[in-house]
């Protein structure tokens, strides 16, 4: 059964079915560029849907044949409607945007995927690395685009990139902010399936489902001990977040069910 979340603008929409939150991005006219109503929105939903028992997995996509063109570069040249706050006010502002945007997709304790449709660029190509996977269909393609507009990155954009494809490719992506088709992401490990235009969201939804099915404790620790790997936290402590999760795990009701049912597939499989 679908259930619709109400976002607080037609610029977003959020529904919850079969386990999986989606989040797509809804401004089509503009590929989806983040603005002052989606930014914000989005926000509240990646914070509503990691609270939701009923969702354990959540796909991130965009309408109209684009995933997300990052920020609006129009909006930014025609800035007359802000408040004028001072430089340190301004960065206060955007780290906590960003904390609760890409790091919060980050950081979330559950399976998160993209799926793109068409173009990922500058945050918006952020916002798609901040996902634990990603789905990308045959004519998408990723650019930063940051130095195109005389600007460094933002939204976790060099630090992902740099725990993806290693210091010197971030360093030419970035300087450079070359347009990289689907199937060179894929070689390089930016995204990790390209699927036929027309069969991308029925592949999404179908992998978001399978995700949202897996016993989500396990899956939990599983992101914690792989991001205290990428960031560099030693052997030794590793072993130890692994042992304490394990024991944790090994007593609680979820893995007693999944042992059981996977014993019960096993006997079935014997017999037949």
């Amino acid at each position: 059964m679908r259930r619709d979340i109400e976002t607080g603008t037609d610029e977003l929409l959020c529904h919850v079915a079969n386990g999986v939150g989606v989040i797509t991005l809804n401004r089509p006219a503009a590929r989806n560029a983040l603005s002052r109503r989606l930014s914000p929105a989005l926000r509240r939903m990646i914070a509503l849907l990691a609270h939701d028992d009923e969702v354990g997995a959540i796909l991130v996509t965009g309408a109209g044949g684009a995933f997300c063109a990052g920020g609006d570069v129009k909006s930014m040249a025609s800035d007359g409607g802000a408040p004028v706050l001072s430089p340190e006010q301004r960065v206060t502002k955007l780290i906590e945007g960003q904390a609760r945007m890409t790091g919060a997709l980050w950081q979330v304790q559950k399976p998160t995927l993209a799926a793109l449709p068409g173009p990922a660029a500058g945050a918006g190509l952020a916002l798609a690395l901040a996902c634990d996977m990603r789905i990308a269909a045959q004519s998408a393609f990723v650019t930063t685009g940051y130095s195109n507009i005389g600007l460094s990155g933002d939204y976790g954009v060099t630090w992902f990139l740099t725990q993806l494809v290693g210091v010197s490719k971030a360093m030419e992506l970035l300087y450079l902010a070359e347009r990289l088709e689907a199937a060179a992401c894929l070689e390089l490990g930016l995204v990790n399936r390209v699927v036929p235009d027309d069969e991308l969201m029925d592949e999404a939804l179908a992998l978001a489902r399978r995700l949202a099915e897996r016993p989500r404790n396990a899956l939990a620790f599983m992101k914690a001990h792989v991001h205290r790997a990428a960031l560099g936290t030693p052997l030794d402590a590793c072993l130890e977040h692994e042992a304490r999760a394990i024991v944790e795990l090994s007593d609680g009701d979820e893995f007693k069910q999944t042992v059981k049912a996977f014993a019960a597939r096993m006997g079935a499989r014997k017999s037949s």
